[in-house]
């Protein structure tokens, strides 16, 4: 059903980076909508002082929220291709991971983040990296031209 959704036949990594890259806008436009967004009123551009949350559990800011919109259309264009979709889910899935790390040695000033942030950074990265491990342990074969 996906697949014809997305107007034809798609890989199972493009799918998987398809259905990521959606919830990642999901996620990026939630962030911006107030009651999703707890105490939105002090939703600041960015650095760690922002005290909203979304879904009251994740900080936020109006630079993270925008990250995940900007991280979202970035897997729905890379979604077009089996190597995008791969890249996309191996290269976010390190990205997370390193976010992971930053937010345990607390070295980013510039990104809220809390410890609930932090364990969802590890299971996106962890996560992530095994979507695209799994997906694309094989190149699909070409699909032959007619003409």
């Amino acid at each position: 059903m996906m697949d014809r959704m997305m107007g034809g036949s798609r890989t199972q990594a493009q799918t998987l980076a398809m259905l990521v890259a959606v919830t990642f806008v999901l996620v990026g436009v939630l962030g911006f909508i107030p009651g999703i967004t707890t105490h939105y009123g002090d939703l600041s551009f960015a650095g760690e002082d922002s005290s909203s949350k979304l879904l009251g559990i994740f900080q936020v800011s109006i630079l993270h929220n925008l990250v995940h919109l900007l991280f979202g259309v970035a897997g729905w264009y890379l979604a077009k291709t089996w190597s995008g979709a791969r890249t996309y889910l191996l290269g976010g899935g390190v990205i997370y991971l390193a976010l992971w790390v930053l937010g345990i040695l607390n070295g980013a000033d510039w990104i809220p983040a809390n410890s609930a942030d932090n364990w969802l950074h590890l299971v996106l990265g962890v996560g992530l990296l095994g979507l695209g491990f799994v997906s694309t342990r094989s190149e699909p074969a070409p699909t032959p031209v007619v003409t």
